[in-house]
């Protein structure tokens, strides 16, 4: 069955949370234990972020495997909020999501995208795609993100012009 993307609305938070809950399990393997949050994320927290920017989500059927995010900070797009179902993972329906946002963007000058310094997979992914390390990740962090500050020092982000 081919994956279907489309914008995620209220009635998908649920749905939404079980698979970045799920997800973020991963965390665990590179996180310092202090700065794994469980749930990873909150219903209250998910409509935050639904206020902020749009949610998308790729479906298999009727199951959404996956979930991104797309906000626009000043000058730039950010995706934001990428997780993907454990047993969905190495299916490409990360990049699928990924390329998908990157064809909305609409007014900005870049995409940047923040990951974890020990998510070597994402990295890996990000640099296949185009990405390159922002030269300041701290600055950019500071400027366009509003992360807690005990992810802030785990963090990077990587940039592509548009």
């Amino acid at each position: 069955m081919a994956p279907i993307i489309r914008q995620l609305g209220p009635a998908d938070r649920d749905a939404a949370l079980a698979v970045i809950n799920t997800a973020a399990h991963w965390y665990q393997e590179f996180l310092p234990s202090a700065e794994v949050h469980d749930p990873e994320m909150t219903a209250e927290q998910w409509m935050a972020e639904a206020a902020r920017m749009t949610w998308h989500g790729v479906f298999v059927g009727d199951r959404l495997v996956g979930v991104i995010g797309l906000e626009y900070v000043r000058d730039a797009a950010l995706i934001r909020h990428g997780y993907i179902l454990p047993e969905c993972q190495r299916q490409g329906i990360g990049n699928l999501l990924r390329e998908h946002l990157e064809t909305e963007v609409r007014g900005a000058s870049r995409i940047i995208i923040g990951t974890y310094r020990g998510n070597f997979k994402a990295r890996r992914h990000l640099e296949k795609a185009g990405y390159t390390p922002s030269p300041n990740p701290a600055f950019v962090l500071r400027t366009y993100y509003d992360i807690p500050e005990d992810r802030f020092h785990s963090s990077l982000t990587y940039e592509k012009l548009l």
